[in-house]
């Protein structure tokens, strides 16, 4: 008698998994992003992935969406609030206030998965991953420039093209009281005309109405007032000499006065890179200016920049691209034979040692010559290492090209190493 078949269980919905097939893309990305970053003088931080619920409260705002809606938070036996973190920098803020980061200028990244509960879709999950840049201890126009001509290297270090620049600034807190003010008197004049989450946002935080989706609104927002004309002097200086950065780099933006961000500790300098063909979900990069976080959070105060890469919607316009360098297999290693399969391993060590970058697979699980060698050329390897009695007694690996034409030849065991250091993928 069998039992019932066991239920397959699937990932839950809204996070994926990420098969071999795919990581190539993944890891070009990470790794060239690795390389700009570096070469900008930022180091990496890495943080839990669990934090007390009050971070995200007292940084992200308790009336956002994120915090109303979207959090994975729950209790945990001493009865704690803890959420999984739906963003990256109210982390690193925690990390460096907690380590003493922020005593003088700090250039920091990370990157890794977070966790929204919202309605998934292209472009959208509940995990997703980022990669994040914070500055600290930096107040002037100059970095938020360097931040975005960092970015603007990656793309051109991707070889991505199709992307455009928004930037805006919010000025400072009294600068944004004043324009709230303004913007509420207006928007009430027009209630008839707004979506049901716009009215909801209305009373809890007025400027997340900028940035609806919904047409209707949308009219009534393009009469609404700009932002950029409540700036007071030191604000709009700050903003034309980041602008006037720009225009000296080269780089190109629009100057968009209803950009505003989710997240409501942002101040002055906010931005976001755009990708029009990803459709509503074609923000790729955003970020900005946070100069009062670090003190919120129990800090002294300290001015911030910073920003966030959507990793998967890059890896969606990479996938439209050619195809990554080549990380295949170098060498599949046959043994027949009792003494050569109890010996191919040694060899394969000894191989590895001689030359750390190959990529090989050793055989295991014994079967014949033919059978062997049809994984071998199934694995993609570029060669087939064969190691039979005869080869194994006169010191000798035959080496079988399986991706070009050409004869099987011979290799001394001892000069393998030599063999492949002009053959190995980078």
């Amino acid at each position: 008698m069998h039992g019932p078949a066991a239920q397959t269980l699937q990932a839950i919905r809204g996070m994926h998994d990420i098969l071999p097939e795919r990581t190539g893309l993944w890891q070009t990305l990470e790794d060239r992003a690795r390389a700009v970053l570096e070469g900008y003088g930022y180091q990496e931080i890495r943080t839990p992935l669990v934090e007390v619920t009050d971070l995200f409260k007292r940084s992200i705002g308790e009336v956002t969406d994120i915090v109303e809606k979207e959090m994975y938070s729950f209790e945990d036996r001493n009865g704690d609030s803890l959420s999984l973190r739906p963003e990256g920098t109210a982390s690193c803020v925690r990390a460096a206030i907690e380590h003493g980061l922020v005593s003088a200028p700090r250039r920091l990244w990370y990157r890794g998965p977070m966790f929204r509960h919202e309605r998934p879709q292209k472009g959208r999950y509940r995990q997703f991953h980022q990669i994040g840049v914070e500055v600290f201890g930096l107040a002037g126009p100059d970095i938020d420039q360097e931040v975005v001509l960092l970015t603007q290297r990656l793309w051109d270090t991707l070889g991505l093209r199709n992307l455009r620049l928004e930037i805006n600034s919010l000025g400072e807190g009294d600068e944004r009281a004043a324009y709230r003010r303004e913007l509420v008197s207006y928007l009430e004049g027009k209630l008839e005309y707004l979506d049901a989450d716009s009215r909801r946002r209305l009373r809890t935080n007025p400027l997340r109405v900028l940035d609806t989706k919904h047409p209707d609104t949308q009219a009534v927002i393009a009469g609404a007032p700009r932002f950029l004309d409540y700036l007071g002097e030191e604000s709009q200086a700050h903003f034309d000499r980041f602008c006037a950065g720009l225009d000296a780099a080269g780089v190109g933006y629009e100057v968009n006065p209803r950009l505003v961000r989710g997240l409501d500790y942002y101040n002055r300098t906010v931005f976001e890179w755009i990708a029009d063909g990803l459709g509503a979900q074609g923000t790729v990069c955003a970020g900005g200016r946070y100069d009062t976080l670090v003190a919120r959070l129990g800090g002294r105060p300290t001015p911030a920049v910073g920003f966030a890469l959507g990793l998967e919607r890059l890896v969606s316009m990479l996938e439209a691209g050619p195809p990554p360098p080549d990380k295949g297999l170098d060498a599949y290693l046959i043994a027949v034979g009792d003494g050569p399969q109890a010996k191919a391993l040694l060899v394969a060590e000894t191989l590895r040692d001689a030359s750390p970058r190959l990529r090989l697979i050793c055989h295991c699980g014994g079967g014949s010559f033919k059978s062997q060698f049809k994984k071998a050329d199934r694995s993609g390897a570029r060669y087939a290492l064969v190691l039979g009695e005869d080869e194994l007694a006169r010191g000798v690996i035959g080496v079988k090209p399986l991706r070009e034409e050409g004869e099987q030849s011979e290799v001394a065991l001892d000069q393998l190493g030599a063999f492949f250091a002009t053959r190995t993928s980078n």
